[in-house]
This record gives C-alpha cells, sequence and structure tokens, in this order.
C-alpha cells in the first residue's frame, strides 16, 4: 500500500503499544435494534451501491515477517480482534432503501497460507487480493492472507473495507494485534489498552445530531456557493468506471521541506498549512483562477474515549480561498491558515451534508464535482509489528483515484512531492507540468516567503482553446468539445452533452453562428459519447467520426408522468418534466431511493447513478423508454415473449434463477430464455440492467437479504439456486433454509460442487459418493446445503423433486468465470506462466494421472435447465456436471503457449501438493446436456478466459 493510497487514513497515524488494565471501562447498552449508519458510512455504501466503489475504499495493510512465526497464535489474535471490535464483523444489509449496520456473532476468521517464492509472485498475489471487492451487505468487511517465502519469512496482509477503519484505527488495531498475538503465543491473558466506545454508539449519536448538523451545513454550503471546480480538469465519463490512477513523484531536498516547516513556525502555522497554501498557489498559477476550493481530510477524535474507538471517523473539509489580488505567498499563507482554522471549527459537519444543501451547484456545468482537488501531508507508513519478529512494511498500489488530482508532500527522511491524478480526468503530460510547478514553488517559498504569486514558478497550463471549442463549451448542456481543421474546408466539431434537455447538433451550430465569424464556422456540430483520448490522455482527433450531422432531436418519450410522480413522493413536490432532481432538493440517498421506487412500478433497471446523472423526469422517462426498447430486441433475439410486471401476476412455468450476474447464473438465464421458459432473476439493483434486458423478471434482492428471498421464490414453478457468497457460508445456509421454507412448486435444483468430495479414497468419483476427508468451509457448506435440500423435498404439496448438480471449476469467457483462473491450483501455474517463472509439476507414475475437471459453462447451464423439468433423471439424486479433465501437463503447456510465455517446464517430487489431484469424476446422468457443442472443447475456452 503506498503512501498516497493511505493519505486520507494515516496522516495521524502513530504507533503505540497499549497499557494493562484490570478491567474495561462501562459504555452505556446501545438501544435495541439495527444502528444507523454514520454520515462518513453512509457515503462509502453509497458509493458501493452506485457502483463506484469496488477496490477504491479497500485499505490493504500488508507487512514481511521474519522469525519465528506462530500461525495458530496469529490466526487467535485476529480472530480476537475482530471479537473485541464490533465494527470488523458488522455488515451493511438494508431495508425499503435505508441502509443499517448489523453486528453478526463473532466467528474464526481464515488465515490461509500460501507460497510465493519470489518477490514478484508475492506483490503478484498480495495485489489481487487486495483487490477483490467487498460484499458489504454480506461482509465480513475484515479478510486476512499470510505469504509464506520461507519457513521464518512470512507476509501478512489484512484487508479492510474503509467504512469500518480510518487512519486513527490502525495504530489502535495495530497495538491490540500485538498484544493479542503475544497473548496468545504465550497462553497468557492479553495486556490491553481499554477499547472505545462501540462504533455503533457513536453513528447513533452523530445522527441524533442531525437537526443541528444539517443547519451547519447550509451556512457551509452557502459559503460554497458561486465555486467552481479547477478548469485544469476535464469532465470524465458518466457511469461507473475504475478510476484508474497515476501517480508523478519528484524528490524534495530535506532543506526544503525544514525551510517550509520553519517557514509555518514563523506564522503561526503548520506544515500542513504551509503545503495546503502552495497548493492554492501552484493551481492558481496553472489554470488562471483565483477562486479555488480544495480538500483535505478531517477527524473526529476531539473526544478522547474515541481514540480507541475502531471505525470511520473521518469528515472532508473544504477549504476556499480567493487570491484575486497579487498577494505575496506569506500573505496567501495567512489567509489559506484562518480559512483553513475556520473550516475546522465546522470539522463535524458531515461534507455529504454540505453537498445535499448545494444541490446542483456541487458539481461544475460539465458535471465536475466541485471538490475533485485535495492537499495533504503523508508520512511512510510504519509496519504492523508483532513481538519476536522482525516487520517490514510492504507497499502495494492498486492504481486508483479517489478524487480527480491530488497535492501531496510526502514527509520523512527522503522528501518528496507527489501529485496523483485520475487518468481520465487529467492527462499525462500536464500532470508531469504540474508536478514541476508543484515542486519549484515549495523550493522557491521555502527560501523566500515573501515572493508575489505572479513571480512564483510555473505557468498557465490551460491551453487557449479553439473558438469552436471556446464557443461550444459556453453552451449550457455541453461537457465537452473537440475541433479538427481541415486542409480545404471548414473545421470539423464535435461536441459531448449531458442533461435533461441537451441541444442537438443543429442548435450547437446554431448557437455559434452567434458568436464566430461565418469562415470560422462549421458546417455542422457531431455529437459523440466522450472524446476519444490517446493513453497519455491528450484527444485522439484520429478516432472521431466524420463531420456528417446527427440530427439529435428532443428526447424519446417515456413514462414522464409516472416519474413525476415518484419525484414527489420521495421530494415533497411534483416536479415539472425538467425539474432539476438536485434544486427539488434531491440527495444520493434519495436517488437510490427513487431508482427503488421507479424499478417496481415500471419493470425496468435503474440506478441511483441514474438519477444522479439524468436529474430531471423527462431526462429518466427518455432513459427508460431507451431501456424498454433494448428489452424488446433481446426478447425478439430469445425468442422470448414480453410480460406483464410482477404486481399483475406470475407467468405459467416461471423459473426463479439466484447468481443471475455471475458466471454461471448468466449462462443458465441464457439457456432458459433461449427455451422460451419464463425467468425471474433475483438481482441486486445495481447489477439489474444486467439479466433484465434479457426479458426476465426482477426480483430485487440478495443472499443475505431474507424478506427479499421470500418475495423472489412466491409462486414460481420451478427453482434453480446458483448463488453464493463463497467465503460467508452462514449466509449461504440461511438463504438456502429461507428459499426451501417458501418454496411451493415444482422442481428445486441446487448449484454444489464437487468440493464437497473433499478428497476421496478412491480416483474415480462416482455421482452421489461418499465424501473423503478433508473438506474445505466452502465444501462442507455444501454439504450442509444439500442435506437441507433433501431433507425438504417432498414435505407439502406441490413441491416437486430436487436435485444437487456437483460442478468442478467452471470454464467460460464470462468476465466472472476468467477470475477463477487466478486462483487456487490453476492460479498458481497461471501467475507464474504469465511472470514467466519456472514451472514444477508433480511426478506421474505409470497409469497415474494429475490434473483439473472443468465444465463450460454453456454446457452447466444445459444441464441444470434439463433438472429444472420434472421427472428428468436426475430428480431427487446428486449427480455431476463435467464437461471433462485436463491433465497438468497439457494445461501448463497450452496455458504457457497462449500467454507467449517463457516458462519452463519440469517434472519432480517438490511440485506443489495441491497440483496433486488424480481424481477423475463420473457424470453418467447428465451427458446428454453436458456433450461438447462447437467452441466448447477445452482448448479454445481456456484462449477465451487468458484473452
Amino acid at each position: 500500500m503506498t503512501a498516497v493510497d493511505q493519505a486520507d487514513l494515516l496522516r495521524r497515524a502513530r504507533s503505540r503499544r497499549g497499557a494493562a488494565v484490570a478491567a474495561p471501562p462501562e459504555h452505556p447498552a446501545a438501544p435495541d435494534g439495527p444502528a444507523p449508519l454514520s454520515h462518513a458510512q453512509q457515503r462509502m455504501w453509497l458509493m458501493d451501491h452506485l457502483g463506484q466503489g469496488g477496490a477504491l475504499y479497500n485499505v490493504p495493510i500488508a507487512t514481511r515477517l521474519r522469525g519465528p512465526l506462530d500461525h495458530a497464535a496469529l490466526a487467535a489474535a485476529i480472530t480476537a480482534l475482530t471479537e473485541r471490535h464490533a465494527v470488523l464483523r458488522t455488515r451493511y444489509p438494508s431495508r425499503d432503501g435505508q441502509p443499517y449496520q448489523q453486528t453478526v456473532p463473532a466467528a474464526p476468521v481464515p488465515l490461509p497460507v500460501l507460497d510465493a517464492e519470489t518477490d514478484q509472485a508475492a506483490t503478484e498475489r498480495l495485489t489481487a487480493e487486495a483487490a477483490r471487492p467487498f460484499d458489504l451487505a454480506a461482509g465480513p468487511v475484515l479478510r486476512a492472507l499470510l505469504l509464506r517465502r520461507g519457513p521464518e519469512d512470512h507476509t501478512l496482509m489484512l484487508t479492510i473495507h474503509h467504512i469500518a477503519v480510518d487512519g486513527g484505527s490502525l495504530p489502535v488495531l495495530a497495538a491490540d494485534l500485538a498484544a493479542l498475538y503475544a497473548a496468545a503465543r504465550d497462553g497468557a491473558e492479553p495486556q490491553l489498552a481499554p477499547p472505545g466506545p462501540p462504533y455503533a454508539e457513536y453513528a447513533r449519536r452523530e445522527r441524533a445530531r442531525d437537526p443541528e448538523l444539517t443547519a451547519a451545513a447550509d451556512t457551509l454550503a452557502a459559503r460554497l456557493a458561486g465555486a467552481r471546480p479547477p478548469a485544469l480538469l476535464r469532465p470524465v465519463p458518466p457511469g461507473a468506471r475504475e478510476r484508474r490512477a497515476a501517480l508523478h513523484a519528484a524528490p524534495l531536498d530535506p532543506a526544503v521541506v525544514a525551510g517550509l516547516r520553519s517557514l509555518g513556525a514563523r506564522h503561526g502555522a503548520t506544515l500542513f498549512t504551509v503545503v495546503l497554501a502552495a497548493a492554492f498557489a501552484t493551481l492558481r498559477t496553472a489554470c488562471g483562477q483565483s477562486d479555488l476550493v480544495l480538500g483535505c481530510a478531517s477527524g473526529h477524535r476531539a473526544r478522547p474515549e474515541l481514540r480507541r474507538t475502531v471505525g470511520l471517523a473521518v469528515n472532508t473539509l473544504a477549504v476556499r480561498v480567493d487570491s484575486a489580488e497579487d498577494a505575496s505567498f506569506a500573505e496567501l499563507l495567512a489567509d489559506v491558515r484562518g480559512r483553513l482554522l475556520d473550516a475546522q471549527q465546522h470539522h463535524e459537519v458531515p461534507f455529504d451534508l454540505v453537498v445535499e444543501r448545494l444541490g446542483a451547484a456541487a458539481r461544475g456545468a460539465d458535471g465536475t464535482p466541485l471538490l475533485s482537488v485535495t492537499c495533504d501531508l503523508v508520512h511512510p507508513v510504519a509496519p504492523l509489528t508483532l513481538p519476536g519478529l522482525d516487520s517490514e512494511n510492504v507497499e502495494l498500489d492498486l492504481g486508483l483515484a479517489k478524487f480527480g488530482l491530488a497535492l501531496l508532500l510526502e514527509d520523512g527522511p527522503e522528501p518528496r512531492c507527489l501529485v496523483q491524478h485520475d487518468r481520465d480526468t487529467l492527462d499525462e503530460t500536464t500532470a508531469g507540468q504540474l508536478l514541476d510547478a508543484f515542486a519549484a514553488l515549495l523550493t522557491a517559498v521555502a527560501a523566500d516567503p515573501e515572493q508575489r504569486i505572479s513571480e512564483l514558478p510555473g505557468s498557465l497550463l490551460v491551453a487557449a482553446r479553439h473558438p469552436v471549442v471556446e464557443g461550444l463549451s459556453a453552451e449550457p448542456g455541453v461537457a465537452e468539445a473537440a475541433v479538427v481543421e481541415t486542409a480545404d474546408g471548414p473545421p470539423l466539431a464535435y461536441a459531448v452533452v449531458r442533461g435533461p434537455v441537451a441541444p442537438n447538433g443543429a442548435q450547437l451550430r446554431a448557437a455559434l453562428r452567434r458568436r464566430l465569424p461565418a469562415a470560422e464556422l462549421p458546417d455542422a456540430v457531431t455529437l459523440v459519447d466522450r472524446i476519444p483520448r490517446h493513453p497519455d490522455g491528450t484527444p485522439d482527433h484520429g478516432r472521431l467520426p466524420g463531420a456528417a450531422a446527427h440530427g439529435g432531436g428532443n428526447p424519446p418519450s417515456g413514462p414522464v408522468d409516472t416519474v413525476r410522480e415518484a419525484f414527489g413522493e420521495l421530494l415533497g413536490t411534483t416536479p415539472p418534466a425538467d425539474g432539476d432532481f438536485f434544486a427539488l432538493g434531491g440527495h444520493s440517498l434519495i436517488a437510490v431511493q427513487l431508482a427503488e421506487r421507479l424499478r417496481t412500478r415500471i419493470g425496468l433497471p435503474l440506478t441511483g447513478l441514474d438519477v444522479l446523472e439524468r436529474r430531471t423526469p423527462r431526462a429518466l422517462a427518455a432513459l427508460l423508454a431507451t431501456r424498454e426498447d433494448e428489452r424488446r430486441a433481446a426478447l425478439s433475439r430469445t425468442g422470448a415473449h414480453p410480460r406483464t410486471h410482477a404486481r399483475g401476476g406470475t407467468r405459467t412455468g416461471t423459473v426463479l434463477l439466484t447468481g443471475a450476474t455471475g458466471g454461471v447464473g448468466a449462462a443458465v438465464l441464457q439457456e432458459l430464455m433461449a427455451q422460451g421458459r419464463p425467468v425471474r432473476v433475483l438481482v441486486r439493483p445495481e447489477s439489474a440492467h444486467l439479466p433484465a434486458l434479457n426479458g426476465a423478471e426482477l426480483a430485487e434482492g440478495d443472499l443475505a437479504d431474507p424478506d427479499s428471498l421470500r418475495r423472489a421464490v412466491q409462486d414460481v414453478d420451478a427453482v434453480i439456486h446458483s448463488a453464493c457468497t463463497f467465503t460467508d457460508h452462514a449466509t449461504d445456509l440461511a438463504a438456502m433454509r429461507t428459499l426451501l421454507d417458501g418454496w411451493r412448486g415444482g422442481p428445486f435444483v441446487f448449484v454444489s460442487s464437487i468440493d464437497a468430495y473433499g478428497r476421496p479414497a478412491d480416483t474415480e468419483v462416482p455421482e452421489g459418493g461418499p465424501s473423503g476427508p478433508a473438506v474445505t468451509p466452502y465444501g462442507q457448506a455444501k454439504l450442509d446445503c444439500e442435506r437441507m435440500l433433501f431433507e425438504a423435498a417432498g414435505r407439502g404439496p406441490g413441491r416437486g423433486p430436487v436435485t444437487a448438480v456437483r460442478a468442478p471449476i467452471v470454464w467460460g469467457p464470462h468476465h466472472r468465470l476468467r477470475d477463477q483462473l487466478r486462483w487456487g491450483p490453476t492460479g498458481d501455474l497461471y501467475q507464474a506462466a504469465l511472470a514467466g517463472r519456472p514451472i514444477g509439476l508433480p511426478e506421474v507414475s505409470e497409469g497415474a494421472w494429475y490434473g483439473a475437471s472443468w465444465v463450460h459453462a454453456a454446457a452447466l447451464a444445459r444441464a441444470l435447465a434439463a433438472c429444472a423439468v420434472p421427472d428428468h433423471p436426475a430428480a431427487g439424486r446428486i449427480v455431476n456436471a463435467v464437461s471433462g479433465h485436463v491433465s497438468w501437463a497439457e494445461f501448463t503447456a497450452e496455458l504457457v503457449r497462449l500467454l507467449g510465455s517463457a516458462s519452463p517446464l519440469s517434472v519432480g517430487p517438490d511440485a506443489e501438493q495441491e497440483l496433486r489431484r488424480p481424481w477423475r469424476y463420473r457424470s453418467e446422468t447428465l451427458a446428454g446436456p453436458l456433450t461438447p457443442e462447437p467452441g466448447e472443447d477445452w482448448r479454445t475456452v481456456l484462449a477465451a478466459m487468458v484473452g
């Protein structure tokens, strides 16, 4: 984890050890019922729910430990850590669009041990684990992993979601983990400092102050009125995206940092305040704006007892400075110091409340957030320390950016000036120039703070724009524009438009006619979804379409009145068709609730992010009309027939499918639709657009929400249960129990796993044979679900036969299936081949065999669909679904070829034990639907997965 990734978490972190205490302090008993989310947590939940979370808010902490590590003691210490701090075993479901936090009972935290022979292999494994997203609704929000490099050389990584921790939490966790490890290793009582109040209590207290905080947010919003994002940043494309980051670094002389610290001391300012003033000065010079707003992090741990509370207790402060006059840097520093102190007086006012009060003004005309630039002072990351071991921090860079631009100073033995930026918002060249300007300005003011801003290093980085681009950008609704000059004719003009009543190309050309001479006027303005760019972020004019005009026109008509009615129910007033969501008092949580209400009424996919981007009833209605057209086209392709919404009754023969957005479920959905069978899919709101375009009926929910499962299974004629959390087995078991309780009619098909066999004694494994020893927790969960399934069979009138289909690794081109190559035994081989490392395979005696069983997703889908009819031969049985078996030698040779790898292959007794898999699984019952179709051979599908 880099210093930049931890800037907002570790700025205040200091390592310290806890003192022994006789007894924990008394804290008031928490009220009964679920606790609300704090404002900071709700921000995390909304980002995740809007599809903008992913790994962005993962907090990976990796430490290399050298010495005699006690693995059992470490596993016990991590579990005890979650017992001590309930926020680490809290999940975040929602009810009626309102999230809440629910603490679950303490349970052992898995600490898998994986081998990594080289630094490169270790980095690859750690990065992949750190980037794995969390399921906030199901939990857990903490994962542990131990990499083994040698008998006394390990790397421990804890990955925690930001919703559960902040910078002030990390030293508490580090100290507690050290004490718990020492106690578990020595068989003694842990010597722990008293814990702080439970985080749920903190959240309740904050929410109790909402009226007071809301009033203060009005005042802060008024101070930000009229501010604009820096012109340096370009608008980003709408929708969920990866937020890929780039980092530029320049070393600073330690004497410069000492000079900056001395400058601050002379003016009653901290080093951070000096850096913040330098950031304002750099941006003022770079983009020619004197009125700027920068963000910085602030903690909520003023009360001493909160200093040992683990949880998310941070806020973002918006500091606005107008340096219109050409003051000296010292004068600017005094101004920044005053503005920062004023902002800190209101540090408890959640910034999301301020954003709500700002409404549409929280973004620029092109959609860029007002607070897109942040500044911070960061420190080298301290490693976790465990007694008896040498510790070294391991940096992991996930390459993600929370803000459009961050200007940072890393203070340490080798100080650095850092610029991190979202690749979508700033090109590489400009970012590099900005770094040079920032570093040069810091050096200059450390030597002479009386220089005027106009005399400081740096230059205007926002270049003068073409008159056509300038004219288009001035029009409301235009987010981006580009122009291409031609050798013998008028220029070619292009525009990206956004908003409820976005102009068309003809309207934009008419607007240009009022601004430009006739000789400079383009023949047409072509509308495009986005301006294509080179890898460095500069416009790629060669990929723009030709100059033919796009007619445009008004947005298509849609259910405008229905949308207006839903607006009115949540916002208190029914708006006109072009009423703006933010201007009417809308905010992110209401957007999620509005999307849920409209999905329920109209039966079309819609997310909170759609609401935030379209903003008006007319624009949302146009989007819904488009999605209805897409659905009809999908229905026509699949041969299925239109259906009425669920409120109008369930169609005869409807199959409930869980896991439809996963690799297996997506294939099953396609197969069922191709057969013309009506399907109801259990799907989360943020993923609703994926299966809905195939004409399926939507049942919103997930495995962790029993109420949604009960609604989903009601009145269906068959169930195919393919969803699974993979790690939260308690949730999987509870979900199976709920589905079985609500199941009333038709077949029930459960997608199980060959992991349920464990390690069988014989190499030929018959269908439904006994389980061998060493069944994994995942396999045991499948066994438990199977037991519940067969116990429920035949109970109650109308219930049909049940089938448990045990499948091996599922291969297919779906992105969720491609990931399976990266983990487990296949993952070891894949990572080695990708890195070009030597690969050792097991020795094979005569007649023996080692390899992997696999099934093609499409073949598995055919098998599951076949089982979901009465009187199938698989009814009432445990059956296998295996397309074939491939030896490790064949698999690895093909993998090396596909990757263009130089990995040498060898065979010997030192090969990884996990590769010694001699089992072949028989699958006679489903042989018919499993028969490979063209393109389903293992070499073809492996090529698709690698590609």
